[in-house]
């Protein structure tokens, strides 16, 4: 392990267990400063979602203080705020590999541990896979304690309210403990942030419920009568102070908090209390995201989400200035594109789903704020929302990062292609997206779209082609249309270009060549030109085809190249079941023509965490795959031709 600061309380910390053996209530406090400071000391240095981590440390501790993991079960969501869980269960010392290829998860994972009870990336299944585990132990009769700790970003997704609304009809032994810090990523929006905003500024309301928690504290000692009475009269304070009724009791669930989320001993001894209450119960544990670093306290909050490498001294978020200018990110593309598309077309608007910083729709958002839509995390709404937009005549640009597209797919069929109506889906984050590993690879989005009938699936090879595709996409409006483009930069600074209509269903020969022609979608066709410039220098001359559209597939375009080469190769940063080389294969298949096409992609498999380019090694369709199976297809030739 390399040199990080390892405090003494810590330092006696392997597992949980060591935790409720070895540390007194008393140096609770104590710990939680020391296991703060090593988040800072290795994320510093090293990366990774920051801000998030740094709010929950206090409630961590009392977690695994209180209950008895891995008996009890942890189901944390999203992950990002997981990070004091994986160093308070055995995972200390890899803790500096977090994110790193073949290094550990950022996120819970049980194949890593037995502490992770569940897998998790996509916000918003904490509640319901806590369930599942709660009414899988009560069949089984186990006795366990079932917590799934959830932040009130998440409990804006759908997902969240179907689990809370079947949790409140089975009498499990489940508790949900909702940090409520008002930020996902970017600040929360919606009524359920103005909810718990008012639950949460009721000064009335929480002087007197201090009192009725002493009082239910003690209800064990005079029966089930007491108990019932002393229920109503909670129930009561709460609905004349609040001057509504409570939201998650209206779900069957006991509500306890607000509670100061950083009070780690107040913090256990609720936990510990709540344990001996039977049946649904929710604790609203107020927290501060980036608590106890001041930089990120006072500092842009979403900037101190994911802040990458900074001074832990000082705060100064460390940025590499390059020599030359760089090309833009596909995002910040995509974002200045649709201003300038929206100042010309009055029916441009865009919609997203908690991510106007990760995808730059904040861009339009400051530019446009009357015609820019953050719906909060809850996709399937944004697609369906974007629907019924589309379906009044305007133009939705619907910006989806595409592993989240996943979750709204019945909507993309049912409420948008079925009725053929003109959303627009730029789904970021398509293919490889590095650190974060399997559960955000973009991997799936042009095998699952080019099913779809009326859809027309796309995918710029850079920055040019991205403004075109969507300057295309508003002009035609004819039906639903997807743009989908990799995370991280273009290829060139100079990418402002004017607009140029592109011809639906139509590719692009890149080279000439008569070896072996090799098929290329998206920003992957990158690689191949320098796979195809080094097989140039041996004397190999490659054709090369950018195909841009999965759907209509250029069938010109096909026919030239089967007519002409009995090797082919296909290339896409997306599974290679069901994908372009799939569509390809369909088309040789169908038209009669013979030729030996080699397809690589994301193998059927799911891909850990890494850099795009040591993953892209991994999975075979970087420059230097592309050059191998160019060589070993035309080595098979030869022996063919020998023989």
């Amino acid at each position: 392990m390399s040199n990080y600061k390892v405090g003494d309380l810590l330092n006696k910390i392997t597992i949980p267990k060591d935790l409720r053996e070895k540390i007194s209530e008393d140096e609770l406090p104590q710990l939680c400063e020391e296991l703060r400071d090593f988040i800072v000391d290795v994320v510093s240095q090293k990366g990774g979602h920051f801000g998030a981590s740094l709010g929950v440390v206090e409630m961590t501790v009392a977690l695994h203080y209180v209950f008895n993991t891995p008996h009890d079960k942890l189901v944390w969501d999203v992950g990002h705020q997981a990070y004091g869980h994986k160093i308070l269960t055995g995972r200390r010392e890899q803790f500096h590999t977090n994110r790193i290829y073949k290094g550990i998860s950022g996120f819970p994972k049980p194949s890593e541990s037995e502490y992770d009870a569940f897998g998790v990336g996509h916000s918003s299944t904490s509640i319901s896979a806590a369930l599942g585990m709660a009414v899988a132990s009560q069949y089984k009769k186990e006795d366990r304690q079932h917590v799934a700790i959830i932040g009130d970003g998440s409990m804006t997704a759908g997902l969240a309210f179907e689990g809370m609304n079947h949790g409140g009809v089975e009498n499990t032994n489940l508790l949900i403990v909702l940090n409520d810090n008002c930020m996902a990523i970017d600040p929360n929006v919606g009524a359920l942030k103005d909810y718990l905003t008012d639950i949460t500024t009721s000064h009335t309301y929480n002087k007197v419920k201090d009192e009725v928690w002493h009082l239910l504290g003690k209800v064990s000692k005079f029966g089930p009568n007491a108990q019932a009475i002393a229920q109503k009269i909670e129930h009561g304070i709460k609905s004349t102070l609040l001057k509504q009724s409570n939201l998650f009791e209206s779900l069957n669930f006991r509500y306890f908090g607000p509670i100061d989320g950083h009070d780690v001993n107040y913090m256990a001894k609720v936990m510990e209390d709540l344990k001996d209450i039977p049946g649904p119960k929710i604790l609203h544990c107020i927290t501060e995201k980036g608590k106890g670093y001041q930089p990120a306290e006072e500092g842009n909050t979403t900037q101190w989400h994911a802040p990458g490498i900074f001074n832990k001294e000082t705060g100064e978020i460390i940025k590499i200035t390059p020599k030359d200018p760089m090309p833009p990110k596909y995002q910040d593309v995509f974002g200045h594109t649709i201003v300038e598309l929206a100042e010309k077309n009055d029916k441009i608007v865009g919609v997203t789903p908690a991510m106007p910083s990760g995808c730059s729709l904040n861009i339009m958002m400051k530019a446009m704020p009357d015609r820019a839509f953050d719906v909060g995390i809850a996709e399937q709404h944004a697609v369906t929302f974007s629907a019924g937009m589309a379906a009044q005549g305007l133009t939705p640009f619907c910006n989806i990062y595409s592993s989240f597209m996943q979750r709204a797919y019945d909507q993309v069929i049912h409420d948008v292609a079925l009725q053929n109506l003109p959303v627009v889906f730029c789904l970021d984050r398509g293919g490889l997206v590095g650190a974060d590993g399997s559960t955000h690879h973009g991997a799936y989005d042009l095998a699952y779209f080019r099913c779809i009938p009326n859809m027309i699936v796309s995918a710029p090879m850079n920055e040019e082609e991205l403004r075109n595709l969507m300057y295309t996409a508003q002009a035609e409006n004819n039906g639903p249309f997807s743009i989908r483009y990799p995370r991280g930069t273009g290829t060139t600074a100079d990418w402002k270009t004017p607009f140029k209509k592109v011809k639906i269903g139509t590719g692009n020969r890149i080279k000439n060549g008569d070896d072996v022609a090799i098929l290329t979608i998206g920003d992957i066709g990158n690689k191949a030109v320098a796979a195809c410039a080094e097989l140039e220098k041996e004397g190999i001359h490659v054709a090369h085809y950018d195909m841009r559209f999965v759907k209509p597939i250029d069938e010109i375009l096909l026919h030239e190249v089967f007519g002409k080469f009995k090797k082919v190769i296909t290339v896409e940063n997306g599974c290679v079941q069901g994908g372009m080389g799939s569509a390809v294969l369909e088309f040789m298949a169908d038209n009669n023509y013979f030729a030996e096409v080699k397809r690589l992609g994301i193998p059927d498999k799911f891909i850990d965490h890494g850099t795009q380019n040591e993953l892209y090694d991994e999975c075979l369709f970087d420059e230097k795959a592309i050059v191998a199976n160019v060589k070993l297809l035309l080595d098979r030739q030869e022996k063919k031709v020998s023989a």
